[in-house]
């Protein structure tokens, strides 16, 4: 499932890369004006479409909401649709979710050397994960990671009110008060100038620290 807002430069090759391998991509478009649904629908996602733009958190919630309205959904992926997610490795989070029965994995960044992080990026985000670990008690080492695998149960227990990056603490919190089986996994997440451009520059890294902070 890929939260979509003004992403038609690149979403249609995401979408066609996560049919590769997955049979069904929907794509929740977040209110979009620039043909990001239809270049979604063009290339094979369904889309569930936002009339206006409600926010990342509300595009997850509608998306999963979708999902579980198919009995045969046994597990839902979140990805990104900037293209900064590697397929292969929400592949081997769903093999995982299932070989050791889990309801939730969490993409790491932080689990090995793949991703290219500059210092100052990586601190910030070290103390948003600090701050969502003391506050949830769920220990991890990547708290607003966007790519994760939940189970139908794990995805039935989120009910996510945050629309904007404190949405990811919420998940993390809910996934502790629901006592669901977790783990992470390592991912390699792709800074380009393309998806710097869209959200993923030093600066956003501080805003997903302030609202998580005040979320």
């Amino acid at each position: 499932m890929v939260p979509l807002y003004r992403e038609a430069r690149v979403v249609g090759g995401v979408v066609a890369d996560l049919l590769g391998t997955f049979a069904n991509v929907v794509c929740v478009d977040d209110g979009s004006r620039d043909g990001s649904a239809e270049a979604a629908e063009a290339a094979g996602a369904v889309v569930v479409r936002h009339a206006v733009n409600l926010g990342q958190g509300a595009a997850l919630q509608t998306g999963l909401a979708y999902a579980l309205r198919d009995e045969r959904t046994d597990s839902v992926v979140t990805f990104d649709a900037d293209g900064q997610h590697r397929v292969e490795d929400a592949a081997a989070m769903v093999r995982r979710l299932h070989a050791e029965d889990l309801d939730v994995v969490f993409g790491s960044r932080f689990l090995d050397e793949r991703t290219e992080l500059d210092p100052l990026r990586r601190a910030v985000l070290r103390a948003a994960v600090v701050y969502t670990n003391r506050s949830t008690g769920v220990r991890l080492t990547d708290a607003h990671n966007g790519l994760r695998v939940l189970s139908r149960r794990g995805a039935r227990e989120l009910r996510i009110t945050h629309n904007r990056m404190a949405h990811a603490s919420e998940i993390v919190a809910q996934v502790g008060r629901a006592r669901l089986r977790w783990a992470e996994h390592p991912v390699q997440v792709l800074y380009t100038d393309y998806s710097r451009s869209k959200g993923q520059s030093l600066l956003n890294s501080v805003n997903i620290l302030v609202e998580t902070l005040l979320g």
